[in-house]
């Protein structure tokens, strides 16, 4: 992978003051940079023309230059002009921008097990089916007719942030089974381990769940993390 580089900025203030003329002068990157001193430039070439100009290719720096016009002394207590160096009016300044923030790391692999678990009150009660979608994959249905279910998702989670989508339909044609808050159908989804037969949900990590007495769809998106 290429090392990250900083791109330096060397901004070169021209004076509106006289510039006495040189012979041969130096340029980073096509721009005239005469006066710049203390500057030191990584990896880069540096050729010399037939007038002695100096040319410097020095990718990931960039030079601005930037004109000033000096204040002028009133008459009365004007003091007469020093001489201008060659150099007069020639300003660098080099500014090394910030490290970019670090991106929250993401693990290699998913060390943890992750399990779907439902649990009913009393199964066909509340008239849902429930779809279940991870990162937009349709992974299964959950009918309300049927038993408790136990799935282990691990192999459909990727290290990281994952999308988690549930969507509750109602499924009564007639007369409702039930129209009670007491009956319920809920999805559990998080870390958990597997012995003796039996799984145990440590870490429950989505919850969502209907009863009989809601009567429209729904449909609710959660993100799932995984470690």
């Amino acid at each position: 992978m290429p090392r990250p580089s900083a791109r330096i900025a060397i901004t070169v203030v021209a004076s509106l003051v006289p510039m006495l003329a040189l012979a041969g002068s130096v340029f980073l990157n096509g721009v005239k940079i005469d006066g710049v001193t203390n500057t030191r430039f990584e990896k880069a070439t540096v050729r010399i023309d037939a007038e002695g100009n100096v040319h410097i290719d020095a990718p990931g720096y960039a030079a601005r230059v930037t004109t000033v016009t000096p204040t002028p002394a009133t008459p009365s207590t004007a003091t007469p002009p020093a001489a201008t160096p060659p150099d007069a009016g020639v300003v660098a300044q080099a500014s090394v921008p910030a490290a970019p923030a670090t991106p929250p790391s993401v693990p290699g692999r998913i060390t943890q097990r992750y399990w779907l678990v439902t649990e009913q009150t009393t199964p066909g009660m509340t008239d849902f089916d429930i779809d279940v979608y991870v990162n937009s994959r349709w992974l299964r249905r959950l009918r309300n007719n049927e038993d408790q279910v136990v799935v282990d998702i691990t192999s459909q989670l990727r290290p990281g942030a994952n999308a988690v989508t549930l969507i509750a339909r109602k499924q009564a044609t007639g007369n409702r089974r039930s129209t009670s808050p007491a009956n319920v159908f809920k999805v559990i989804i998080g870390e958990g381990n597997e012995g003796g037969g039996n799984v145990m949900i440590d870490t429950p990590l989505i919850r969502f769940q209907k009863t009989a007495a809601d009567a429209q769809d729904a449909t609710e998106e959660f993100t799932l993390t995984t470690r």
